[in-house]
Parts: C-alpha cells; structure tokens; sequence
C-alpha cells in the first residue's frame, strides 16, 4: 500500500497477492551469486535440451554443447590476457554465436558489453575507451570502422572470418591453454564484480556507461520472476539490439539463470516470422514493435482477397474492438458482448494468434518507452495481454511490474519487492535499493547528481501512485511542457494519444512549450505507408510524395482530430506538418532505443515550427501547415 508523507508518495515494491499463480522451475537450492554459478547450475538441468536456435532450426546448440562452448571461449580469452576486472566489448547482430563468448567472458570474472552496431567511429571511440575494452569479438564487417575508432584494443576476434590483423574465433579456441583452470576462474568471481555496461543513448551529451554488478542483475531476473514466472524450457526470441538492456535481461540472464530456450533473430524486420516458428510462452519488447504488429494485423485484414474470410475477420476484430474499449473504462464487460466474444474467440481469434504466433504466451511486456494504452487494449482484445512495465539501464531495466491478472491498464505496475520509491513534491520518482547501479564507469560526479548520498536514483520520470501502489508515468521531468498560459502538460501523453488515433503516424514531436497553443511535427510510420501505398496501386513512392498526398494528410487530420477529443482544450493539436522524411533510431530525431530526442529535432525543425505559428488559426480549427 502507498502511503502519503509530508509532500512526498512513498512506495513500497511488493509482488502481490495473486502475483505468484506458479512456482518457478525446479531449483530449490540457494539463489546463485554470480552468473558464472547459475550458468554452469542451469547447464546441468537437461543437457540435452535446445538452448539455443536459429529461425527455423539451421543452427542449434544444446546446454550440453553452450557449456563445451562456454568453457573453450574463457580459455581462449584467458589465452589473450582477459582476465578478472578487465572488459570485453562484443559488436554483432543476435547469432547463436554470441551467447557462448559472452558467458565465457563472464567466466573469467569480464565485464561483457555490446555496442550498437549502427554506431560511427567518432562514437565507437568514446565507448570503447570509456569502457577500456581490451578485447572487442565482432563480425568482420564492423574491423574497420574499429579501427577508424582509434580505440586502444588490444585484440580484435571476428566470428565469421579473420580478415588481417585479426583473431578467427576458431584460431581462439585453438590458442587456450590445456592447462587453464577453467573452475578456479569461475568461481573466483564475486557478486560485487561488474557483469556489463550499457551505454545510454541519452537524448543529449555523450553517451555514460551504466555499470551493474552480478548481484544487481541477480537481484532483477529473480524478483521479476516472482511476478511474472519463467520456467526452464520456456522459449522467447533475442531480436533487439545486446546493447539494449532489455534484450540482455529478457534474452541472455533469463537464460543463465531459468534455462530459457532462445531463437536469435538477426534483422529485426523478421521479428513476424521469427513469432511463428519461435511460438514465445514469455516475451518482451519495445512500444514501436507492437504498434508495428498491429498496424500489420490491420493492414492483413484489410488486405485479405476472400471476402467471406475478410468479413469474418472484420466482425471478430470488431468484437474484440468493443472489449477493448470496455478494458479502457474499466467498466465490466456486458453479458451479451463476453458470450459474442468468446463465439469471436473460439471461431476467429484464436486462430490469429496462432498465426502470428503468440497462441503460446504465458505473458508478454511492452517497456522502454511509453505505449498508447490503446494498443495495450487492442492486444487484450485479441487474447494477447501485455503488461507495460518501466524501469531504466539505471535500475538494472525493469522496476515496476504487474502480472497479466492484476495489471492495471495505463499504469506500469508496482515496484518490484525489495525496492522502494517516492514521490517527490515536484511529481519526480526517486528509487532505492538493490537495482540502483554501481555508477557511471569513470564519471564519479554524474554518479553523485544522479544518486544522492542517501542512495536514492533521481530517475528523471514524473509519477503517480494511487492507493494500491499502482504507478503511472506522466512524462520525462525536463520534457515538460509549459505553455505561454503557464499549463503544464505531457507531450509523450498527447503524442500517444494521437498515434493511437491514427495508425498512419509513425513518429509525432509535441511543440508547445513557451507557445500560445500545441502545434506537432508528423512522420508516417513506414509500414503503414507502404501498406497505403499497395492498396492504392502506387509503386516507388518515396516519403516525400507521400508527405504531399492529399488523402493521407486527410486521413492524419482525420486521426488528429480524432485524438483532440480525448484531449483537454489546452492540450489539443492546432496545426501540424507532415514531414518528408520517415525517423530511424539512431538519426537525429531519435535515439537508438526509439526515444525521441526533442531538442535536436526543434533545432533541426526550427524553420518548420517557426511556420506553425506564423499566424494564429481560428479557435477550435485544426489546420495542417501547407509543405
């Protein structure tokens, strides 16, 4: 239960009751203490099992084959000179090949990290460096933007070849030593040792390196699992990038420590067919997925060539719809519509899971940014329930959590038992406890203005808890924003607001801050526009020519003005302009974790916005800017 305290909300995490509907897998001996324990622990669970796969089956690896892998990969690295306390940087897409290097690094007692593979050399080199990383394992594409980085590594081992200069991960294992003390490593390594990096990939600045110990990520995958349960043997996907930590936690410690089965997905635009092979009982992933998964689901019904079936399919999503709807009211669903539904269900709906591949789902999780809890109902709705969870690199990845049957639809959970929270008097949201990282490596004075001497993290997110614990993000506290009338206002609430309205809106920016009323900058999603472009026969469009078209910025006007409604007068959008551009992470208007970077794109958009507001619209019109 929250309780209030002078100006502050202070919150307790707990998991609830009802959160526990299952015991976790068959190991009833003391928790591990490192990752190294609970790998070689796990490992002996069902030697024999798939740990590991590639879609479609190509490429597998046994627990009994990862561990060989494992224990060859330390001995080769010792070989190298990695050794406890030092770091290895890790550059590839999601293979099968990853995990046994990865583990073997953390065998030694490493500190194991992955950088993003869309990274340019002049970036390449403040991680590496920041992070000294002796030791980089990529794919042979990457050697020479490596080397352009100027970063002082020592060895450079490439898993799918060995161009000049480098080490073959074959001519690695060939080079350790017959004699290296493979246990002694392993169990010389303590829970207070860093087990990775992730570096942020802040909307400003350089990027710091968040540094977490075994015993924080110990901490996480285990008092997650008591909320939500995972099982030896439960299968999930690895398709966001290992820079990110909610692939690391989600994928490679899930696996170390429950004995997960994953299937490696390399690009991550096959993320829908890798769903039908995998068939994940666990899964998690980023808001933009699942808007890309619906606008999918869509564009098929819409799509579909057999008239029976498309009616059939337009009635059951219609049913689902007017569910969906009821979840967000929370109002109980009618008699009439729960027996319509289950007919739905039984005759169309199932059936589409099993399509998409998601019939198997014990639970699934949407985090790393806010999702329009539209999309949260549309998947509810088709028997898919997503529980929203936040957290931060900063808090080991996830801090709050419900399970499917006491998740709260708009609200991101409670915190995870054993943390603590309060709410600040200026709304933000302070964490304490076993989550809150080790530091930023190198960086003793951010470290300081973001953890306070009595140990709790400023996280920077503006909350609510109501009686029950249950928090709600409000928005980033610097992203604010203050109109010239002086109202406060959330421009990542309105923004959802509108890309639930229209499925066409693939990104959308907020501007408002200092003005007289909100005006948006709008990007088309490229699913969506490509799925518009092949019902109306048009082939090669670019973004710019769909940015003109005339129905599609009718149909966003449309959307927008739909998305008005449900917003207060001061919050509404007045103008807005299409741009001719689609937004990729990484580029200039977002991060490369999908977030959007609002400084740089008012500067970018500056002439654009500056034409919003050139003259004043008529009250209550919305009006989209001529390009």
């Amino acid at each position: 239960m929250s309780t209030l305290s002078g100006t502050a909300a202070t919150v307790a995490g707990t998991a609830g009751p009802g959160s526990r509907p299952e015991p976790r897998p068959a190991i009833t001996e003391e928790r591990p203490r490192t990752f190294c324990q609970a790998f070689q622990r796990i490992a002996t669970v069902e030697p024999h099992a798939v740990a590991l796969r590639t879609v479609g089956g190509t490429h597998t690896l046994t627990w009994r084959e990862y561990a060989a892998e494992v224990r060859a990969a330390a001995a080769g690295l010792s070989a190298l000179g990695v050794g406890r306390g030092d770091t290895v940087a890790l550059m590839m897409a999601n293979r099968v090949e990853f995990y046994p290097l990865e583990v073997g690094a953390q065998h030694l007692g490493a500190t194991s990290f992955s950088v993003y593979n869309t990274l340019p050399a002049d970036q390449l080199a403040h991680v590496l460096s920041n992070a000294r990383a002796k030791v980089v394992l990529c794919e042979a594409q990457y050697v020479e933007r490596i080397r352009q980085s100027g970063a002082a590594v020592e060895h450079i081992v490439c898993v799918d070849g060995a161009p000049e200069g480098t080490v073959s991960v074959e001519d690695l294992v060939r080079g350790g030593s017959p004699g290296f003390d493979f246990e002694a490593a392993w169990r010389a390594v303590r829970p207070e040792d860093v087990l990775t990096l992730i570096y942020t990939s802040g909307t400003t600045g350089e990027p710091k390196g968040v540094e977490m110990t075994h015993e924080n990520l110990l901490f996480e995958v285990y008092a997650v699992a008591e909320v939500l349960p995972v099982r030896f043997g439960d299968r999930t996907t690895s398709f966001l990038p290992s820079a990110h930590i909610a692939d690391r936690v989600a994928a490679l410690y899930f696996q170390e420590t429950m004995g997960t089965q994953i299937t490696v997905v390399p690009d991550a635009r096959q993320i829908g067919v890798a769903l039908a092979d995998c068939r994940p009982t666990i899964w998690a992933s980023v808001p933009r997925v699942w808007e890309k998964l619906k606008a999918g689901i869509l564009a098929s019904v819409a799509a579909e060539q057999d008239e029976a079936r498309r009616q059939g399919l337009q009635w059951a999503l219609g049913v689902a719809g007017r569910k969906a709807d009821a979840d967000l009211t929370g109002a109980p669903v009618p008699a009439p519509l729960a027996a319509e539904y289950a007919q739905a269900d039984e005759r169309v709906l199932s059936a589409l899971r099993a399509k998409l591949g998601l019939d198997r789902l014990r639970w699934a999780v949407s985090g790393a940014a806010p999702i329009p809890k539209e999309v949260l109902a549309f998947f509810g709705g088709l028997g898919v329930p997503i529980c929203e969870v936040w957290g931060m690199s900063e808090l080991s990845c996830v801090a709050t959590v419900a399970s499917p049957a006491e998740h709260r639809l708009g609200t991101v959970g409670r915190l995870l038992p054993g943390m603590r929270g309060k709410i600040a008097a200026d709304g933000e949201f302070l964490v304490r406890g076993p989550l809150v990282m080790k530091g930023y490596r190198g960086e003793p004075a951010k470290t300081a203005e973001a953890v306070d001497e009595d140990g709790w993290l400023h996280t920077g997110d503006v909350m609510t808890v109501d009686e029950d614990g249950y928090l709600t993000v409000v928005d980033r506290k610097k992203e604010l924003i203050i109109n010239a009338a002086g109202k406060n206002m959330s421009p990542a609430r309105i923004e959802n607001v509108m890309k639930a309205a229209s499925p066409l809106i693939g990104g959308i920016a907020t501007i408002g801050d200092r003005r007289p009323y909100n005006t948006a900058l709008v990007v088309l999603g490229e699913e969506a526009a490509a799925a518009y472009a092949a019902r109306r026969g048009l082939v090669g469009v670019s973004a710019e020519m769909l940015a003109a078209d005339a129905e599609i910025v009718r149909l966003i006007t449309a959307g927008i003005g739909e998305g008005n409604a449900k917003l207060s007068r001061t919050e509404q959008i007045k103008r807005f302009r299409v741009l001719p551009v689609f937004w990729e992470p990484g580029g200039d208007e977002l991060t490369l974790t999908s977030k959007l970077r609002r400084k740089p794109v008012a500067l970018k958009y500056a002439a654009e916005i500056d034409a919003l507001y050139a003259d004043s619209p008529e009250a209550g019109v919305l009006e989209p800017a001529a390009s």
